[in-house]
């Protein structure tokens, strides 16, 4: 017994004094990075940012510091959920993002850290905090405000995938799949026409956008995750319905649809969220609507959709973005889709595409090299009682979602079901079930996954 404490007591020790050693003479981003591997993932983010904290801080006397200051300071956190400012001192002057090496510990985030080291621990800290640390104080208010929190976590490599969705009897509300948490966005400030029509939506960067029709024409309402409100989107230099669309990071590209007169349309326009612009690009081979986009290996697909009122497409076309250049792919969607089903059910999951086939309730997966697809599992609803529609099929970091309306007893609910293609089928036909929103319809009139 008292060699196995001696022995647990020397490797208490040793792992004290690598950290230590890390933090000293390791980069601070490199030694904060080596800290949040150690923690198990299910440590909440305000405890591992806690810990990270006291962790660096051990460093020297720089402790004591820390002690004092937490006394002294405006900070005050006993709890993210109800954080608050402690007392009407003077925020700092400086902006987030800038130079912060010579500043002291009286003007920082963190009371005795350096603040390249204390954005770091922000960064990390899960975004459904990011409202209650914008109450800590002024300067913790400026920098959620400014957005320069969202940029960092790019740089690192943090991503979080929420899920936005606007169904039958409920309005736009996220979904945090890591919190299990459901936040309603505030009610969209568009006329009545808008509310009612059909709309689609795409995600991109840290903004939800809405497309549908207004009494004056085509309209698109945008949502800032940073200002958390609503507000409206500059028009496509060629404004459209029923196209294809889909985002990698802070670009989204759409091509094809209708035109306000009903003409299918094959020009494509890239949207850019950091500076709100929309970009036209060459045009696709052949025009098409009711079809779907995507971003797999780093370029952008369009595939099925209808070329007329009544002549369906089973070929792709791919858009390189280095040489801006369409090739089209034939085969790429056999079976086409009919003008009565909804566009492709698609999703990319790991750089591979997946999709549903809405005859057979049936997800498929595409072979690229052959140009095939494959069945690797069934659906945990159908999809051919509506032709594919009231249905959400994305793809939420490395799982695939599967978002469709239930009755039951209780009445109508909204299921979200989720699938790791990299377990492979060892657990057969089943799906897990990541959430049962209650009192939402059973119908998914739009669904957007933003990671950010």
């Amino acid at each position: 017994m008292v060699l196995s404490c001696l022995s647990e007591k020397s490797q208490r020790e040793k792992e004290m004094q690598d950290c230590k050693s890390a933090t000293m003479v390791d980069a601070p981003g490199y030694a904060l990075s080596r800290l949040f591997r150690s923690f198990d993932r299910d440590c909440g983010s305000f405890q591992k940012y806690i810990l990270t904290y006291l962790l660096v801080a051990k460093n020297g006397n720089l402790l004591r510091e820390v002690g004092r200051n937490l006394y002294e300071k405006e900070l005050y956190m006993p709890s993210l959920e109800h954080a608050g400012p402690k007392n009407k001192r003077p925020a700092a002057k400086s902006q987030p993002g800038g130079d912060y090496s010579d500043q002291r510990s009286n003007d920082c985030f963190l009371p005795g850290l350096h603040d390249d080291i204390s954005l770091d621990c922000l960064a990390w800290t899960s975004r459904s905090d990011y409202p209650s640390l914008a109450c800590v104080n002024k300067r913790f208010n400026l920098l959620i405000s400014s957005g320069y929190i969202y940029k960092l976590r790019r740089q690192l490599g943090i991503v979080e995938h929420w899920v936005y969705l606007a169904c039958s009897l409920m309005p736009w509300e996220a979904f945090d799949p890591f919190r299990q948490r459901w936040m309603r966005l505030p009610t969209m400030p568009c006329d009545e026409c808008f509310w009612y029509a059909d709309k689609e939506s795409l995600a991109v960067g840290t903004r939800l956008l809405v497309f549908g029709r207004e009494l004056t024409g085509f309209a698109i309402w945008m949502y800032s995750l940073v200002r958390r409100d609503w507000s409206r989107c500059p028009l496509m230099n060629l404004p459209r319905c029923l196209f294809g669309s889909g985002s990698s990071g802070e670009i989204a590209i759409v091509a094809g649809g209708s035109d306000r007169n009903g003409h299918v349309l094959k020009c494509a326009e890239l949207y850019n969220s950091e500076l709100g612009s929309w970009e036209t690009l060459p045009d696709m081979h052949l025009p098409r609507r009711l079809c779907s986009g995507f971003f797999m290996d780093g370029k952008f697909y369009v595939i099925g959709g209808m070329s007329s009122h009544i002549d369906s497409l089973t070929c792709g076309e791919e858009y390189n973005l280095q040489t801006r250049t369409w090739r089209r792919i034939r085969n790429m969607y056999p079976g086409g889709n009919r003008a009565t089903q909804s566009p492709p059910l698609v999703a990319v999951v790991n750089n591979q595409l997946y999709a549903v086939d809405q005859s057979t309730n049936e997800v498929k997966k595409y072979d690229k090299a052959n140009n095939t697809w494959n069945v690797v599992r069934p659906l945990p609803v159908r999809a051919d009682s509506s032709n594919g529609w009231g249905l959400a099929f994305k793809a939420c970091g490395d799982k695939l979602l599967v978002i469709g309306g239930h009755r039951g007893p209780q009445g109508e609910v909204i299921v979200l079901h989720s699938w790791c293609p990299e377990d492979g089928n060892t657990g057969g036909a089943e799906w897990d079930i990541l959430s049962v929103r209650e009192r939402a319809g059973a119908f998914v009139y739009n669904c957007a996954i933003m990671g950010c």
